[in-house]
């Protein structure tokens, strides 16, 4: 493959690239003038999100599936030699109160929310050292609060932070930083995801929008904002941290 314009423009792996947050991320980095390959698990929403983005490749993977860390990162060295920053945006909600938890329901809560991103890091540490090169994990900001009758999805979330600061650390004297970007509650289809009634969805909008001081809830646009923001080279100082884009609804 002819990757001459790659060359001079960074690659960048998106995760969850289908729909919502991870579709605007990806656009934002393609208009950048990023190489961005956008990952999922269904071919059609993500032609969408690569519709009038040459720079956006699809490719179909799950990122739970056993080879998927080391296809994914190969898909990206193979075809344009490098890797520069590895988004893991790919999460699913769900759970409920203790009492109503089995083993059908945490596990892919934990094998997609925490055991994929570590493993796909863990394959993409060799190309990011060699590129000095840039983790955005993407969590939430309900991780950082209590929050019943739902804990296993934030739980996941909040160990996902957790490795951000230990990588953020482990990872520093090979060139690579660690972030992450904590979403309060953003307009995505995860609550679709989530099998709420049209009535608990309501319930919940209200909830949040009466513990949002900036009155509205948020765009994908916002979050993809922070996501480049922190992974930009001129952010070269930055890791470790977790920055919360919730319209001031963690600290009010």
């Amino acid at each position: 493959m002819d990757t001459s314009t790659e060359q001079h423009s960074r690659v960048v792996v998106v995760t969850g690239a289908g729909t919502g947050i991870g579709r605007a991320t990806a656009r934002a980095f393609a208009r950048e003038g990023a190489t961005v390959l956008a990952v999922g698990r269904r071919p059609e929403p993500l032609a969408e999100t690569a519709a009038g983005f040459p720079g956006i490749r699809p490719l179909v993977a799950d990122v739970t599936a056993d080879g998927a860390p080391e296809a994914i990162t190969a898909a990206a060295t193979d075809a344009y030699g490098r890797l520069d920053v590895l988004v893991n945006n790919a999460g699913i909600g769900g759970g409920g109160p203790l009492g109503t938890l089995d083993r059908e329901t945490i596990g892919p809560l934990l094998a997609t929310n925490l055991v994929a991103p570590a493993l796909l890091a863990q394959a993409a540490v060799p190309a990011l050292a060699a590129s000095r090169g840039v983790i955005v994990n993407v969590t939430t900001t309900i991780g950082q609060r209590g929050w019943p009758n739902g804990s296993v999805y934030p739980a996941t979330k909040s160990a996902l932070e957790t490795l951000t600061r230990c990588w953020a650390v482990e990872l520093a004297p090979r060139g690579v930083r660690v972030v992450a970007v904590a979403p309060g509650a953003i307009e995505t289809p995860i609550a679709d995801h989530m099998g709420l009634s049209p009535e608990r969805r309501k319930a919940l909008r209200d909830w949040q929008l009466a513990h949002i001081p900036m009155g509205r809830i948020g765009r994908p646009e916002d979050v993809a904002w922070a996501v480049t923001a922190l992974a930009a080279p001129d952010a070269g100082y930055l890791t470790g941290t977790v920055l919360p884009v919730d319209g001031g609804a963690l600290v009010a």
